[in-house]
């Protein structure tokens, strides 16, 4: 399952939003472009955040480096293609100084329950997935009834549904649980930091209501019902 598009308007310009999209794709760019595998990996442990570390008290500021690193291109384009879906409504909710502030917090939030999960593990966490599931979060409280186009695979077809963000959030936060709890259980290891989804989504539902603008609100709810409107009538 895969969203497409969301048919919620935009109230302003989501020009942070732009800003965080084009930050995580020059930095994966300049990774990249480094020389060698060796460097690479020592660019990652670098700036990426070590559970281990971080809890002996070092390496503090990775707690902000690491949500602008990926693993590959699949990883980057997977985060950003969410962040660009629902980061610009939140955005508008917020306003754009509060959007960013709402959005560090919310990786930093996602970071540290990764690592109340591990907090021996020596592999560096990175990427934007933990700031991005506080987005989601904040979208879930405050948009529910916007629809998400996703695409579902059937069988060897592909076909496209308008689901409301309650069912297709809703169910990407129990995917990311159970898996979560069947690591957390099983004792395996992972190269992906569930907890970190988890507690970024949390820390959105949250912090929502202290960073959103009412008046902002309002504005989308009229628009809001006018697209829907269109839409059913179409």
């Amino acid at each position: 399952m895969i969203p497409l598009k969301d048919d919620n308007p935009r109230i302003l310009v989501p020009f942070f939003n732009y800003g965080l999209i084009i930050c995580n794709v020059a930095i994966y760019l300049y990774q990249m472009s480094l020389p060698d595998p060796e460097t690479v990996e020592g660019f990652v442990k670098t700036y990426g955040a070590i559970p281990a570390h971080i809890m002996q008290g070092g390496q503090l500021s990775t707690l902000f480096s690491a949500m602008f690193l990926h693993g590959g291109l699949l990883h980057l384009l997977s985060n950003m293609l969410y962040l660009w879906i629902f980061g610009d409504n939140v955005e508008g909710l917020m306003g754009h100084p509060r959007y960013v502030v709402f959005y560090l917090l919310c990786g930093i939030a996602a970071t540290m329950s990764h690592i109340a999960m591990m907090p021996n593990s020596p592999e560096p966490m990175i990427g934007a997935s933990g700031a991005i599931s506080g987005i989601l979060g904040a979208y879930v409280v405050k948009f529910p009834r916007a629809r998400i186009l996703i695409l579902v695979p059937i069988v060897i077809f592909l076909t496209t549904l308008r689901i409301p963000a309650l069912f297709v959030l809703g169910f990407w936060f129990i995917y990311q649980l159970t898996n979560g709890l069947g690591i957390l259980y099983s004792k395996a290891g992972s190269h992906i930091a569930w907890f970190a989804h988890i507690g970024g989504f949390v820390a959105g539902l949250l912090l929502v209501k202290f960073f959103e603008q009412p008046q902002n609100l309002d504005m989308f709810r009229r628009r809001r019902d006018d697209v829907y409107k269109i839409n059913d009538a179409e």
